[in-house]
């Protein structure tokens, strides 16, 4: 499944209420300008394209164990995770940027739970995301490193499968060459070996 499509499940699963801003809204009511995404944010890489994660897919991102976002989720109002029909938490993109700027302000900036609740009130913009868990890039990598490989592969199996019948195939090759009297006058006139007797040159075919 796409990150695409597993998108359009989770939507499909919460319902219109937790669809990205201007989904769901009647045209009624007035567009909001969207805020402009501060430096901090704009080079973050998730590792992923997905706007909806699970929270064992967040807990590898960010680098802590489930129980530490389910117990940060009730210090910090900001993060409010939505439930699935199957009772799930689903974590939007942001919501998963601003994990990342908490884990940052507790763990490398060293501030208490009150600490960080304020500096994110005060200027959440502003404030630095912890980068992605290495393991949790390092997972997503290999996995594309994968699929690149069973593609290089199914390429091999099928240009192999076009090319190897004509090339494995004698009566071809002499054709090609013209019959196996060209092929002796030729071998006899540059003094070459017997060209019968040697291994056909693939390019050749």
């Amino acid at each position: 499944m796409t990150s695409d499509e597993d998108d359009q499940l989770f939507i499909a699963e919460i319902g219109p209420a937790y669809a990205e801003p201007g989904q769901a809204e009647p045209r009624t009511k007035p567009v909001k300008k969207v805020r402009r995404r501060s430096s901090a944010d704009a080079n973050v890489d998730l590792g992923s394209e997905k706007l909806y994660f699970k929270i064992g897919e967040v807990a590898q991102i960010v680098g802590v164990p489930a129980y530490v976002l389910r117990y940060w989720e009730t210090e910090f109002k900001v993060i409010k995770p939505q439930k699935s029909r199957a009772q799930q938490r689903v974590y939007r993109r942001r919501d998963v940027e601003t994990l990342l700027k908490i884990k940052h302000l507790l763990y490398a900036k060293k501030f208490t739970i009150a600490g960080a609740r304020q500096q994110l009130r005060l200027g959440a913009d502003e404030v630095e995301m912890a980068p992605p868990a290495s393991s949790y890039l390092a997972a997503q990598s290999l996995s594309q490193v994968r699929a690149e490989l069973d593609e290089f592969i199914a390429w091999v199996a099928s240009t192999g499968e076009e090319q190897g019948s004509l090339a494995a195939d004698p009566a071809a090759y002499v054709q090609a060459m013209g019959g196996g009297r060209a092929m002796v006058d030729h071998a006899a006139a540059t003094g070459a070996a017997q060209p019968l007797l040697t291994r056909p040159d693939r390019d050749a075919v």
